[in-house]
């Protein structure tokens, strides 16, 4: 075995460990979740005079306008999600994994009323999906895509165990969030709003709204208690939410930068294992054949210590910042080999499907 394919093999039982060990931790934060160019001037064209007016010390009024453009999505093999009513000619924003194997699906609107829905877009990589309903001329949702400040309110609806037009309330707890060690085995945990307004399986895919009833993010996970988290919830920022919505509708994919590698959390242990001197930055155990890290020289072995502007602190660090990029875009990376700093431009491409 050379030195290089010993590298990665030890690189990948490592990573296997840590897969684990998440699996553990956030079960059911990651898994259940609860079951991340602005659209400024359509945006604007949907928001109503109504929204504008609402206060955020008036919450009843808020939720009696925000109610009717929030759906509950039912699952054929019993499960319940959430949705937000993204165009009024029937089309439903929910989470891929609401839907996730199946293409047939009822949606309940507030009113009491259902239709039969089809699923007619999926990205995995933002967990974002799309369903289509023959009802016309449905209220929709105002999306604000600037992010929200800390501290802001916010409000969570949707339906939580199948409690339909339910409705908590919290704060905007954090911005940018990632849930560690969660990119390998779900890249839509990244670059997300943290609230800590109650949520709960079954929210997932409604939608959090501010003070004036428009939609910031759709509401994506949280970690449980029973892993001593109190109220620590995650939405989707409602700009990757129409962006991804927008590309799904227009050509049945959303697009991602692709940098075509397999990285590895580097910690101090892993540094000593490797004889390594650096104690942080994110180890490649793979580099993909062709990919834009292969051209520009990178190879297994390499730490990264930083993608564009963004130091690299964990292996979300790379995802998030992929997450601020588009295909065809140059980014600036600096990596250490054999203890020799090194600095290389590669070019991103389009993640392969």
């Amino acid at each position: 075995m050379t030195e290089q394919s010993e590298a990665s093999s030890r690189a990948r039982r490592i990573l296997s460990t840590t897969a684990a060990l998440l699996a553990v931790l956030l079960g059911s934060a990651a898994l259940t979740s609860c079951g991340s160019a602005s659209k400024a001037t359509s945006t604007s064209a949907r928001n109503s005079p109504t929204a504008a007016a609402i206060t955020a010390t008036d919450i009843p009024k808020l939720v009696d306008h925000v109610e009717p453009e929030v759906v509950t999505v039912l699952i054929p093999s019993g499960g319940v999600g959430s949705g937000v009513i993204y165009r009024s000619d029937g089309i439903i924003l929910t989470n891929e994994h609401v839907v996730r194997g199946h293409q047939g699906v009822q949606i309940a609107f507030a009113d009491g009323t259902r239709d039969s829905g089809t699923v007619i877009g999926e990205d995995p990589d933002t967990d974002l999906a799309l369903v289509r309903v023959r009802r016309k001329h449905l209220p929709t949702a105002s999306f604000q895509t600037a992010l929200p400040q800390v501290g802001a309110l916010d409000v969570v609806l949707g339906s939580p165990l199948g409690f339909s037009n339910s409705v908590t309330a919290g704060i905007v707890s954090g911005l940018h969030r990632s849930i560690p060690g969660a990119a390998q085995g779900s890249p839509a945990l990244i670059d997300l709003l943290q609230t800590d307004a109650p949520i709960s399986p079954g929210n997932s895919g409604g939608a959090v709204v501010d003070a004036q009833g428009k939609v910031i993010g759709i509401t994506d996970a949280y970690i449980p208690p029973q892993q001593g988290a109190v109220a620590i919830g995650f939405a989707i920022p409602a700009a990757t939410a129409v962006s991804a919505a927008d590309q799904l509708l227009k050509t049945g994919r959303v697009e991602h930068a692709f940098i075509g590698v397999q990285p590895a959390q580097l910690s101090p242990e892993v540094a000593r294992e490797f004889g390594l001197d650096e104690s942080s930055g994110v180890l490649l155990y793979g580099v993909t054949q062709g990919g834009p890290a292969a051209q520009a020289g990178l190879e297994p072995g390499d730490v990264l210590t930083s993608l564009g502007a963004q130091k690299l602190k964990n292996v979300e660090d790379i995802y998030a910042t992929l997450r601020q990029h588009r295909p065809g875009q140059e980014l600036h990376v600096e990596f250490v080999r054999a203890g020799q700093r090194h600095a290389v431009t590669l070019t991103l491409s389009s993640k392969p499907q």
